[in-house]
């Protein structure tokens, strides 16, 4: 089976919310004052989202903060796993570790 790209919380704000919406990444900066910069980078997946940026996405959108935080944590631990998947393999569990 084919594994899926870890999908950045940016591409989620852009293909779900913003393009079906008709939202422009600068109205939506405007509105959630939020530095343009900061929402650009968000959609080109090249910053995180922050409690803060999930505290006025959750506000505009009509979301909850854990919504936007709960994407980024999953991007977060895959790209993680990804990056550290060898030692995880060399981790065994304390069951299986000699008292």
């Amino acid at each position: 089976m084919e594994k899926l790209n870890n999908i950045h919380p940016g591409e989620i704000l852009s293909e779900e919310f913003l393009i079906p919406l008709g939202i422009s990444a600068y109205k939506l900066a405007k509105d959630t004052a939020i530095p343009q910069t900061r929402v650009s980078e968000i959609i080109k997946g090249r910053r995180r989202i922050t409690a803060d940026t999930a505290l006025r996405f959750s506000k505009y959108f009509g979301t909850t903060p854990k919504f936007w935080l709960g994407l980024q944590d999953d991007f977060d631990l895959e790209e993680e796993q990804h990056l550290i998947s060898q030692d995880l393999k060399n981790i065994k569990t304390l069951e299986h570790q000699a008292a």
